[in-house]
Formats: structure tokens, C-alpha cells, sequence
């Protein structure tokens, strides 16, 4: 809903010739070998996206849409009927079930990952051989992910010695603080955090595998904390079940790309010029769809 934004952050224009974010995204994705793109919205959004990306990309990529909602949920789960939004990122994930069956990537619509990022991504899930548990994240790190324009929240990650994910635990206020990262502490003193710290952006690699594992912990997530109004049902919970589980692995892939987004207002200015320099350093055109 993009409600520190103030608007339909997706859809926003920041690129020279009127390009979304999630263009470029669509952009780097076919460059690294994606062949569909799969988007999660809400039904009552579904004319302002058909209108601006079912024939955008051309035949560059397939595109379908799917749609999440409050009441999707398994059969004879329960929640407060005064609950008035979805269930999260898995929960969202959980809707294009139908749509994939193949290893596939997800990511948020409103973060510019670039080009590196998504080819990392691609070689590891090109590389699966019928290894349905293994899956992937793509970690950046935290100095390239900050905002200038206030507070973020961010899955601070720790691996183990083969570079797999041992766990992600979200730190929902991080500062910049004398230009350092930097969180508040409960009782009110600051820590610092590396400015290497590795950190999940939401950028995933899964196979379809992953959709039968949240769909059955969904059923118990409901049964625990459907009735609460704002709990979510987040993809760093169900990976770290299925990690704590022994269920799968999941690969940390580093990326030293910078990151930028649009969580608040004041962020546009910098993604527009952000990315102007990179069209002007030939990484892209000016105008992505021809």
C-alpha cells in the first residue's frame, strides 16, 4: 500500500523515460535468464497494473498476475474478521502457487537490486538438479541498503562456514547515526553495526517444493496467531522453520551491488538520479522497452 510513501510506490515513475522500478527488475531478470515474471497484488489494483505492464515488456517475458487477499487462507482456518490486510510476504508468495512450477526468484516490487544480483541468482537456480530443498538468498551488504531519509528494517543474517543461512533476525530500526549504521537499544543506548553486516533485502531463490511447506505451516500460523490483527506471516519465518527443521538449505549468495529503494517520499530524488547515472554509464538505456 505504500503507506509511509503515501501512494503506489510501484508504479511511480524514477526512470528517463517513465520506468517503474520493477522495470528495471523485469529488465535485469530477463537479461540473467528469467523466461516469466509473476505479479502479486491486490484484485482491487489489477487495472493499474495490466494497464501499465501486461503489454510493456513485449516478448520479452511471459507476465501473469495473481491476486492476495485477506480471506486466502487453507480450509477451516479461522481469523479476526476485523483483521484489514493480508498476511505477509510468504502469504503472498503462497498466491502464484498456481502459476509457477519451475525454480523461480521473489522479490519486492519497490527495491532496485541490480544487474549483478539477479545473475548470481540465476546461476544458482540453473544449477539445481532436482535438488528440491536447496534454495537461495541473495545478501547485501548493509551500508549499501540505508536510507537517508529515516529509519529501515532489515534481516541482519548469520552463516555458517559454507556460506549457507543459519538464521535471519529483523531489526526493524536502523539508522544512520555520525554516517555509521546504528540501532537503538531498549534501553535507549546506540550500537553500531558493521557497515559489512550481510543483510536479506527479500531477494529469494525457491523451487516449487517451498509452496507445499507454506501452505502446511500457514495452517499452524493461523491456528497460532490468526486472531492477532497485525501478525504476518513473513518468508524469513518460514525459512527459518524449514532451517531449524534440517528441512532445506539455503545458500547465501553475496552481492556488493548497491541497493536503493522508495520507502519514503524524500527516497525519489535519489533512486531518479541514482539511476540516471547509471543509464549515463551505458549499464542502461534510456529507454528500456522499445
Amino acid at each position: 500500500m505504500g503507506s509511509r510513501y503515501g501512494g503506489l510506490k510501484q508504479i511511480d515513475q524514477v526512470g528517463p523515460s517513465g520506468e517503474t522500478i520493477m522495470d528495471y527488475s523485469v529488465y535485469d531478470a530477463v537479461r540473467a535468464g528469467f523466461g516469466k515474471v509473476v505479479f502479486v497484488i491486490r484484485k482491487d489494483f489489477e487495472t493499474d497494473f495490466r494497464n501499465l505492464f501486461e503489454k510493456r515488456f513485449g516478448n520479452s517475458i511471459e507476465v501473469d498476475f495473481v491476486f492476495q487477499s485477506i480471506a486466502d487462507v487453507p480450509a477451516g482456518s479461522t481469523y479476526n474478521p476485523e483483521r484489514s490486510k493480508p498476511w505477509g510476504t510468504n502469504h503472498a508468495v503462497l498466491m502464484a502457487a498456481d502459476a509457477i512450477h519451475e525454480p523461480f526468484a521473489v522479490i519486492n516490487a519497490d527495491d532496485f537490486y541490480g544487474q549483478e544480483s539477479f545473475a548470481v541468482l540465476s546461476q544458482f537456480l540453473q544449477s539445481l538438479n532436482n535438488q528440491q530443498e536447496s534454495y537461495c538468498m541473495v545478501a547485501y551488504q548493509l551500508d549499501k541498503t540505508l536510507s537517508e531519509s529515516g529509519a529501515v528494517s532489515r534481516g541482519i543474517c548469520k552463516k555458517d562456514g559454507n556460506e549457507n543461512l543459519v538464521s535471519v533476525e529483523e531489526y526493524t530500526h536502523i539508522l544512520q547515526i555520525d554516517g555509521k549504521p546504528a540501532v537503538k537499544d531498549a534501553d535507549g543506548s546506540t550500537r553500531y553495526l558493521d557497515n559489512s553486516t550481510p543483510v536479506s533485502m527479500n531477494m529469494w531463490g525457491f523451487t516449487p517444493r517451498y509452496f507445499a511447506h507454506s501452505q502446511n505451516y500457514f495452517k499452524g500460523f493461523l491456528a497460532e496467531r490468526g486472531q492477532e490483527l497485525k501478525s504476518e506471516f513473513f518468508i524469513p519465518l518460514m525459512v527459518d522453520k524449514l532451517i531449524r527443521d534440517k528441512t532445506s538449505t539455503v545458500k547465501v549468495l553475496n552481492t556488493a551491488a548497491q541497493w536503493f529503494g522508495v520507502t519514503y517520499p524524500d527516497d525519489k530524488p535519489a533512486v531518479v538520479a541514482s539511476i540516471q547515472k547509471l543509464v549515463h554509464e551505458g549499464k542502461y538505456p534510456q529507454k528500456l522497452w522499445v
